[in-house]
């Protein structure tokens, strides 16, 4: 059954009367907006308790919910001098290790997936399974070898990979069933899927002789391995539409296949780019699991700061932690502003060339 439509001499009518072709009507307008208004203040609401709670005495935040400024209580920086003046080293170290961390995981991550990625658009492989099979038999005989026998890592890694290269030398030819480019890309997120507490022994063990607890490397290592998948699954799509004309157009003048990558295709996916690298910094800048078993002081980060602060003798001291949530957000909030130009103009290019 067909609405009828209102009459366009009537008040109402005439409110919901667009005025012009692609223009809202008034009563649009007001229903658009209300309801983007509504969802605004939903989504900001939390944020702005966060910035109103950083500003009270912990008298103010005891007496219940009060969020108008000059009207129910009067703002004082009691927490933010207890965190930025008395307690600056406390608060800066985990800082500067949060943001030295994020930054070098991020970009190892974004430089490496994509080139993963793009090798795994344009270049078939066909590795044999056996041959894989053979490596994961060797690199199991060397962790047993490292933690049962007590064999120095050096001298395993050594043994493991020559004998590894003489039986695929020996037995390569052998083997018939390959894998192909898909079940590479699903084997690498697959890793992803896996929770990062099912490794977390082994990895800390690893890290532990090597004597690498509590630094920056470890971390970064770690979440740059975790991560990787992530950034190899969504820049796959992103290489795969760029037009492969323009790269064999590029090969004919000369150009190498780096050239080729960092001159012309990684531009043209820079929207995509600019996306992925904003998410796995935010992963990498909210990293919890690893930090926790990871480090203890030197590399200490953000997240171990925030959940040693919900663990005190005297409660949970909202006042003080919500200081640190609003330092700890700055550094994704400018990345965000920063990476959206380029996401911005990746979506114009993408449009004009469309």
């Amino acid at each position: 059954m067909q609405s009828t439509p209102l009459p366009k001499n009537t008040v109402l009518g005439r409110f919901f009367e667009p005025p012009g072709i692609g223009k809202m009507s008034p009563g649009g307008k007001v229903i658009v907006y209300g309801v983007l208004f509504s969802w605004s203040a939903f989504v900001l609401f939390p944020l702005y308790w966060v910035v109103v709670t950083s500003l009270k005495l912990p008298i103010d935040v005891n007496a219940g919910p009060v969020y108008l400024p000059w009207v129910d209580f009067t703002p004082n920086l009691h927490a933010w001098r207890e965190l930025l003046v008395t307690g600056l080293g406390k608060t800066m170290k985990p800082y500067f290790n949060s943001i030295v961390i994020a930054l070098l995981s991020t970009s190892l991550c974004a430089l490496i997936g994509s080139m993963a990625a793009y090798a795994l658009v344009r270049i078939e492989y066909k590795p044999k399974f056996g041959t894989i099979l053979l490596f994961v038999l060797a690199m199991v005989a060397m962790a047993v070898a490292v933690g049962v026998a007590g064999v120095d890592w050096r001298l395993a890694a050594a043994v493991a990979g020559a004998i590894f290269v003489l039986l695929a030398r020996t037995l390569g030819r052998r083997f018939k069933r390959s894998v192909a480019n898909g079940d590479i890309l699903f084997w690498m997120i697959s890793q992803r899927i896996l929770p990062p507490v099912v490794t977390i022994i082994p990895v800390y063990m690893m890290f532990q002789n090597l004597r690498m607890l509590d630094t920056h490397a470890a971390l970064i290592l770690s979440y740059t391995v975790v991560n990787l998948p992530i950034v190899i699954w969504l820049m796959y799509d992103f290489f795969a539409a760029v037009p492969i004309e323009l790269e064999e157009s590029a090969q004919l003048d000369g150009a190498s296949r780096l050239t080729i990558f960092f001159e012309i295709v990684l531009p043209l996916a820079r929207a995509g780019l600019a996306a992925t690298t904003l998410l796995v910094l935010i992963l990498a800048w909210n990293e919890y699991v690893l930090a926790l078993f990871l480090s203890t002081s030197k590399a200490q980060t953000m997240p171990i700061l925030v959940a040693a602060m919900n663990a005190g003798e005297k409660g949970v001291l909202w006042w003080t932690m919500c200081v640190v949530i609003i330092i700890m957000i700055i550094p994704v909030i400018l990345m965000a502003l920063v990476l959206q130009r380029f996401i911005a103009k990746g979506v114009l290019t993408g449009a004009v060339k469309g």
